[in-house]
């Protein structure tokens, strides 16, 4: 399924073959959190901005419109129209950060709905079933997330318990995948590493899952409050453990230069609510660094965010024009920001493939990584 094209130092560029497409890595996966990219993007908006993986949120859709509908109306793919690979994330990370009183077992977490408080349980079992329904290309298992700074001794029991759940999982989705009425009977499973940042526990984690022989790792539980040096350290730690044939994923990461960074250790998959969601307040990434649309120098200047950049808010638009629908609280606003970071991210990993390809990936690090999240005074 996945194939390391050409590697240059510890960056890697491969290819991954799914139902739903090939995706090249490495690779950014555009959030669509409840089937839908926050600031009035569709997914016809999403192929023009170079998006190759799509990722929805298995909490989010198991509550609204509910899993079993989506099924009933075809699985997600159809119901979204997006016929390229979609990945849901298994709903542990938002049972873990939303959801009030929750209680956790060796079974799965018991826990209240964020939206009208009723009670939900979730193991492992329910989160592959659910995901099922959704039919994504890719579904992620369910697992702890663990705070950090955590005491040793609760990671310990929280990272064994998720590799049972991960064993649980795997079993799960082999049953399901069997059954006929299953939409998509080659969904793959991704096993997340966990373990705070305890290196030693990473790495006896990752050696557990990695007998597994899953079709993908993810490696989960960062950019939750550690600094980036301590994140970096981790991947340093579990990367050479991981599979050298099979995509590896971190989770929930980040800015342009935490992805660089990450390439650099041998990370292919990454995905991040970051671009949208600071585009929606007016911030936007350039190739010079990030910009505040919001800024009263931006009133009378009449340059594209980035002069360098493709993206339909640069080919159309100003700044000057941008400033004044955000300041006239015009959804316009968000919606050209939202089109232009989502094209900056995916053009970046397009660079990055690029860079490795051609052995210079270490060159496009020293030049790109420093200035890329720095604040355009």
């Amino acid at each position: 399924m996945f194939k390391l094209l050409h590697t240059d130092h510890g960056a890697r560029r491969g290819e991954f073959h799914t139902v739903h497409g090939v995706i090249q890595t490495p690779v950014f996966q555009n959030v669509g959190t409840i089937a839908a990219i926050k600031g009035a993007l569709d997914t016809m908006d999403l192929k023009e901005l170079g998006c190759q993986v799509e990722l929805s949120n298995t909490y989010h859709l198991h509550l609204r419109p509910g899993d079993k509908i989506v099924k009933q109306l075809g699985g997600l793919h159809k119901f979204m129209n997006w016929d390229r690979p979609i990945l849901t994330d298994s709903g542990g990370f938002q049972v873990f950060s939303l959801a009030s009183l929750r209680k956790i077992t060796e079974e799965g977490v018991s826990f209240s709905s964020h939206i009208d408080g009723h009670r939900i349980f979730m193991g492992p079992e329910e989160s592959m079933q659910i995901q099922s329904n959704l039919a994504s290309t890719i579904a992620m298992a369910f697992d702890e997330c663990i705070e950090n700074p955590a005491p040793y001794e609760y990671v310990k029991n929280s990272v064994d318990r998720t590799y049972r759940w991960l064993v649980r999982c795997k079993a799960e989705m082999e049953r399901l995948n069997s059954l006929p009425d299953t939409i998509n009977k080659h969904q793959m499973l991704f096993g997340i590493n966990q373990g705070g940042i305890y290196p030693e526990l990473r790495v006896e984690h990752m050696k557990r899952i990695a007998e597994l022989d899953l079709p993908g790792y993810a490696i989960g539980g960062l950019a939750v409050g550690e600094s980036h040096e301590e994140m970096y350290s981790i991947i340093e730690a579990v990367t050479p453990h991981m599979p050298k044939d099979k995509p590896r994923y971190l989770m929930g990461v980040g800015t342009p230069s935490n992805i660089i960074e990450a390439v650099a250790r041998g990370v292919d998959f990454f995905d991040c609510v970051m671009p949208s969601r600071n585009a929606r307040h007016g911030f936007v990434f350039t190739r010079e660094g990030t910009l505040n649309m919001l800024n009263s120098r931006h009133e009378t200047d009449d340059r594209p965010i980035d002069e360098k950049c493709g993206c339909p808010a640069c080919k159309n638009h100003t700044r000057a024009y941008i400033r004044h629908l955000f300041k006239a609280k015009e959804m316009l606003a968000l919606r050209l920001c939202v089109q232009h970071n989502l094209y900056f991210y995916n053009e970046l990993m397009g660079m990055i493939r690029t860079a490795i390809e051609e052995d210079r990936f270490e060159e496009f690090r020293r030049e790109n990584s420093p200035k890329l999240d720095e604040r355009i005074k």
